[in-house]
């Protein structure tokens, strides 16, 4: 059964918003995994505009020996003010995992994967290092990029498929080419012994398709669509609905 983590970074958003501790991040967490989600992701950043440290340390607490913890970012981000860097974040919270995304401060969202030829030499050590706290490495990557095997060969355990192209297209209702994109990497990750994990964009509208045709999916990981569709059904109700669709 492919894995859902939840990304509670949307519930920071709003909380930090209006400042306070309302929405209560770890008590959207809880419920998520009381409706069965099997982890929780968060994806802190240098300008903390939404999850802060603190919160991927209680996150942290509230996972172990409970659910995977999932920690995404840039590890080549410097640290600054109050953000340590995402590695000392990984050396003090051990997650499950931790998935490194090639994003900056200026970009609202992750929107590319990782050009692995150009970044295997940086990439490598890193990995290693945050291997060595004893979490499962995944690398962001794009659907059809050409060095999806090379992330083998980094040391990662798993690489990530963007899935924004294939939410897009899906919309427009003529995506066929963009699964068959994402089903052709996850396979060739397959064959290089890499896990494969999937996010961006995923909704209850397209993850049916998605799990359909990928069925070697480990996890997906999802957030912003989950948190609107909770506006209207509530975040249980919600998460028990995408938990219903990787069942099948």
């Amino acid at each position: 059964m492919t894995l859902l983590s939840v990304n509670v970074n949307k519930i920071a958003v709003l909380r930090n918003s209006r400042g306070g501790a309302e929405p209560d991040v770890m008590r959207a967490a809880t419920v998520c995994l009381q409706a069965g989600a099997g982890g929780i992701t968060v994806h802190p950043r240098p300008d903390q505009r939404h999850i802060r440290p603190d919160d991927v340390r209680a996150l942290a607490v509230l996972c172990a020996g409970r659910a995977e913890f999932n920690i995404e970012g840039n590890g080549f981000a410097p640290p600054r003010d109050r953000y340590p860097g995402l590695l000392a974040l990984v050396a003090e919270t051990r997650p499950t995992q931790c998935t490194l995304v090639p994003d900056s401060d200026a970009q609202i969202t992750s929107d590319h994967g990782f050009d692995l030829a150009a970044d295997a030499t940086r990439l490598k050590p890193l990995v290693a290092a945050l291997k060595a706290y004893g979490c499962r490495v995944s690398l962001f990557v794009d659907a059809d990029g050409a060095d999806v095997e090379r992330a083998a060969d980094i040391g990662a355990d798993r690489v990530e498929i963007y899935t924004g192209p294939f939410a897009e297209a899906f919309v427009h209702g003529d995506y066929a080419r963009e699964l068959e994109a994402c089903n052709r990497t996850a396979e060739r990750a397959r064959r290089a012994g890499l896990g494969v994990n999937a996010g961006h964009d995923l909704s209850q509208t397209n993850l049916g398709a998605l799990r359909a045709a990928l069925p070697q999916l480990d996890e997906v990981s999802i957030g912003h669509a989950l948190m609107g569709e909770a506006m209207y059904a509530g975040l249980r109700a919600t998460v028990e609905a995408y938990v219903a669709i990787l069942a099948l």
